[in-house]
């Protein structure tokens, strides 16, 4: 997970120089913690002003958001799928812009399988609608899904700044609605991969949380329906974490309305009326989509794909599937050398796996140069202010320990808790004093200070020759500053074909080592009426019948062990033109 110079070029790791500015600024403010106190103080009192204006701060934090990504896109444009989660995403938002569901199976399909793609019984990706929905909508009004995200960015570092104003004084919410922006908002794989629904889930658990705030101090209407629509944002997209947010926030919620906020029955149902509605409503459209996409309505995304292709399961304690009849070797690959291991590895050596993901997800949403404060989370955990969201982290941290994966996106419901969490240790740590000297003072000062010089390095890595490596996707998956322009070589050559007079096919030749998750097979819903029809190579008879089906196309070759890859026109080898005389043709 923590990436190591690149012992082939000699660069620096990001990560590397975040951990080795953490710890100079440490030293500096051992040594000299007045150092700047003038100008921190006079900049901490004009945010001071601004905070007080609780929701013109949320705007601005939004809206800096908002502007910020899009004046960085020179250096960090819109994203190209290359991901399998990107492309099974593509395909649902595809398929919901078109006005439909799902996809009838395609004929051919063998060719066309992919990984987190079902086939059979309909042809759609096998995740939850949430972020499907959320790219369609892009699509349509803005001629590209990305946007989107964009939007659910600076919709995400609002929501979280106004969460925070429910559990922080407004001062800390607005650092750390600013916090989320450059650790998050601009540079995370989040905002720059079409994967995970991280920004949507976050956005709904902040929604949740900032609700449950106001909710307890005044229990109004308009509370109980943010809460709602959270909770069904939750239900679209990650269901599993979302009840391990919900559940305590019910119990909460419960006691409030028939216990301690002794409320008249008539007003307990005009709050909770609409809100339960929408939670009905939201239900039963979720059944429906099972039912059409998968053929029932309990019959819930993930489990077909799954049951079809996976070998390792989801918790610890089940065992593993046995393995089904693979047709490509780099699905296998995946599913095989890939998951299974890291499953058996992980019973092997249970507490280190477990180890290892909290360090892992703890570096995404702190890295290193927001680490220190958790040294004051002994102090948090008897904060009266922070104890339920102390108790939330202890919930959800027992619910992913029996996850067999953790991927911090499985985590985003819980974004404005930990930042809440960590800003409230944040404020002990700043009045802390060793010696006498206000060290905590001048050490918080710094870390907030480095993580905008990060984001200000993060534009220039590669001018500053910095190393951003690309395999394996822990190195950037499990770090605030994200991925680079990746995908950029399918989708260059994918233009290509798509000037070319007629309609195309392109067979896609994996190497024996080639890394799974770079995934080059994706296509339309509807596959036949695509310019561009991306098929994987199978043996020379299986790509004779592709290749009659689609006679009127004309037929490319992509070897991915050349470098860089370039599509030529298909060989037609010996067996396949033997393949050819023998059918007549």
């Amino acid at each position: 997970m923590v990436v190591s110079p690149d012992p082939q070029n000699g660069k620096a790791s990001l990560l590397m120089i975040e951990g080795g500015l953490t710890l100079i600024a440490a030293t500096v403010a051992f040594g000299w913690p007045m150092l700047g106190s003038r100008l921190f103080a006079r900049v901490e009192k004009a945010c001071g002003v601004l905070a007080r204006r609780r929701s013109l701060t949320v705007v601005l934090v939004g809206l800096g958001a908002l502007l910020l990504r899009l004046a960085i896109i020179p250096v960090c444009p819109a994203p190209h799928p290359f991901l399998p989660d990107d492309f099974s995403n593509l395909l649902a938002a595809d398929t919901f812009a078109s006005g439909r569901l799902t996809n009838p199976t395609p004929p051919m399909w063998m060719h066309f399988e992919s990984i987190h793609i079902d086939m059979q019984p309909t042809y759609m990706s096998m995740y939850f609608p949430g972020e499907g929905l959320l790219l369609a909508a892009s699509k349509v009004l803005t001629g590209h899904p990305w946007y989107g995200l964009w939007l659910m960015s600076a919709l995400m570092c609002g929501a979280v700044c106004w969460m925070l104003q429910g559990w922080l004084p407004c001062n800390w919410a607005l650092l750390g609605g600013s916090l989320v922006t450059l650790r998050i908002g601009l540079f995370s794989y989040w905002i720059n991969t079409y994967t995970g629904a991280g920004l949507i889930t976050a956005f709904a658990g902040a929604l949740i949380l900032g609700a449950l705030a106001r909710f307890r101090k005044c229990p109004r209407f308009r509370y109980s329906l943010l809460m709602a629509i959270g909770v069904v944002i939750l239900g679209l997209t990650r269901p599993y974490e979302g009840v391990l947010l919900c559940l305590p926030v019910a119990v909460v919620v419960g006691r409030l309305l028939w216990g301690q906020l002794q409320l008249s029955p008539g007003r307990v149902l005009r709050l909770i009326a609409v809100p339960l509605t929408l939670l009905l409503a939201g239900g039963a459209w979720m059944g429906y989509y099972n039912y059409r996409v998968f053929g029932s309505p309990s019959k819930l995304p993930y489990t077909v794909n799954r049951a079809t292709y996976a070998m390792a399961p989801y918790f610890i304690w089940q065992s593993p599937r046995p393995e089904p009849a693979y047709r490509h070797a780099e699905i296998r690959h995946f599913y095989y050398q890939s998951e299974l291991a890291y499953y058996d590895e992980g019973r092997r050596h249970l507490f280190r796996q477990m180890l290892m993901k909290a360090i892992g997800a703890t570096l995404f949403f702190s890295g290193f140069a927001l680490l220190p404060a958790l040294l004051m989370f002994r102090r948090v955990l008897s904060d009266r202010r922070t104890r339920f969201l102390v108790q939330c982290t202890a919930i959800v941290s027992a619910g992913m320990a029996v996850q067999v994966f953790l991927i911090p996106h499985y985590l985003a419901p819980f974004t404005a808790l930990f930042y809440a969490i960590g800003l409230q240790a944040m404020r002990h740590l700043r009045v802390a004093r060793i010696g006498g000297q206000p060290v905590g003072l001048g050490l918080v000062r710094l870390l907030v200070t480095l993580c905008f010089l990060l984001g200000v390095v993060r534009l220039f890595v590669q001018p500053l020759h910095i190393n951003m490596s690309k395999w394996p996707p822990s190195n950037w998956s499990y770090s605030w500053y994200g991925p680079l322009d990746f995908g950029k070589e399918r989708a260059d050559i994918e233009s290509q074909l798509e000037l070319l007079p007629g309609k195309q096919i392109v067979f896609v030749k994996y190497p024996s080592d080639h890394y799974p998750l770079d995934e080059w097979v994706y296509n339309m819903p509807q596959i036949d009426r695509a310019k561009v029809v991306w098929a994987r190579e199978m043996d020379p008879a299986e790509d004779l019948a592709l290749i009659q089906h689609y006679r009127d196309r004309h037929t490319w070759l992509v070897d991915l062990g050349d470098r860089p890859p370039a599509a030529s026109p298909y060989p037609l080898r010996e067996e396949t033109v033997a393949s050819i005389s023998d059918s007549g043709h």
